[in-house]
């Protein structure tokens, strides 16, 4: 991702990107349930599809908006760039977030309505228990983890591959199946499916999933050091690298 990519055009690869990421996830969740009655079976069609459709995202819109499909990679790369000035603006902070919850609700209406379903309908899927929680703070902090680490030892090539292998782990390992994305959290609020999440259980995992960013920074900071500040002389543009590209 180069700052020479026009904003809009970055704002609408991460509003298109992350409303694909969301359909992909509701619409595979949909599909496995009408195929299958094994549990099992369905969460590994849910998590292999979201592996393959999340590689593929980034590496198609990885050069445009840097494919986070995620407003905790974005505000850790905002956090971040306050120090080096290759992160995020607040501004441009303020319009990825708004794209990526504004396309993971379009995602979760999108894939409702490929199935015949009600195009808006509140889950009844409970996920209020502790050890959720728990699950979501490490699902999100070794989601954090990686992207940035990847991109201190140079590695950020890797992401597609790396992060889609880690979110399809992040399935099977943790008793939230890794949700680790609040813009993917709530647009999984409005689909009475496989994949949903009622509303009252959103806000203790939006919270999971911020502890768990700034852990991830954390161990980033712990494991890699921390980024050297690189004032850029005046008049000089600073591109922004492609190591954010993440997301779930």
């Amino acid at each position: 991702m180069s700052a020479a990519v026009p904003l809009p055009r970055r704002v609408g690869a991460e509003a298109v990107g992350t409303a694909t990421l969301v359909a992909v996830v509701v619409g595979s969740g949909i599909q496995a349930t009408e195929l299958t009655r094994d549990v099992g079976v369905q969460l590994l069609a849910n998590s292999l599809a979201t592996v393959f459709g999340l590689g593929v995202l980034i590496v198609l819109l990885g050069p445009v908006s840097g494919a986070h499909f995620n407003p905790v990679v974005s505000l850790a790369a905002w956090w971040t760039g306050r120090r080096t000035r290759d992160g995020l603006s607040l501004r441009e902070l303020a319009a990825y977030l708004a794209a990526q919850t504004a396309g993971a609700v379009g995602g979760a209406v999108l894939a409702d309505a490929m199935f015949g379903r009600p195009l808006v309908k509140w889950s009844t899927h409970d996920r209020f228990a502790g050890h959720l929680w728990l699950a979501e703070a490490v699902a999100t902090a070794g989601l954090i983890w990686l992207v940035f680490g990847l991109a201190r030892v140079g590695r950020a090539h890797l992401a597609p591959v790396a992060v889609a292998a880690y979110i399809g782990s992040a399935y099977w390992f943790t008793s939230s199946t890794s949700f680790a994305n609040p813009a993917v959290t709530i647009g999984r609020a409005f689909t009475d499916t496989f994949a949903g999440i009622a509303p009252a259980s959103v806000a203790p995992f939006l919270a999971a999933q911020l502890c768990g960013a700034v852990l991830g920074l954390g161990l980033v900071a712990v494991n890699f050091g921390r980024p050297a500040p690189a004032p850029a002389p005046e008049g000089i543009v600073v591109s922004r690298p492609a190591e954010e590209s993440a997301l779930s």
